[in-house]
């Protein structure tokens, strides 16, 4: 399964493509997309989107999995992320790629084992699991571990569904 993960900003937005089997998950592709904080909101936007669907076009991947908004003290910040989310489902969407969401806490707990756990934390884990040796940006590392939390999650629900019941 190919699966792209979005870790979703207005002005840095990551975007990281891996294949996973039952045993194993392949690195594919990884990038931030860094738009100019001087560009007016709706040319950030459209920069985000034209990117992603570029991206989607290239790779193919199966299912677009993206960070769910779940906590912001900053309203301002939050409906940024928001707006960054939707053009970024809008590529997907315009690419006839299936989406899915997941809470942060999630997305850190399959990777890291806490909800909670520190951003360089997410970074070690995924440089880990993906064999990656150059340092990575924070955005790109959170959309491969949103992109390896679908991956993992799909196994599980696999499980589930292959579970026999004894009586």
């Amino acid at each position: 399964m190919r699966v792209a993960g979005i870790d979703p900003g207005t002005i840095h937005t990551g975007v990281g493509i891996v294949d996973g089997s039952p045993n194993t998950e392949i690195l594919v592709f990884y990038k931030t997309i860094d738009a100019n904080p001087k560009d007016s909101l709706p040319n950030r936007l459209g920069l985000i989107h034209a990117e992603l669907v570029k991206i989607f076009e290239t790779w193919k991947p199966e299912v677009v999995a993206i960070e769910n908004i779940f906590f912001y003290k900053d309203f301002k910040a939050a409906v940024k992320i928001g707006e960054a989310r939707a053009a970024a489902m809008i590529a997907a969407s315009r690419c006839n790629v299936p989406i899915v969401e997941y809470l942060p806490t999630r997305v850190k707990q399959s990777i890291c084992g806490n909800g909670r756990a520190a951003k360089t934390q997410t970074e070690f884990m995924i440089r880990q699991i993906l064999q990656i040796r150059e340092p990575l940006s924070a955005d790109s590392a959170d959309a491969l571990a949103v992109a390896l939390c679908h991956l993992y999650m799909s196994k599980f629900d696999r499980l589930k569904k292959e579970e026999v019941s004894y009586v």
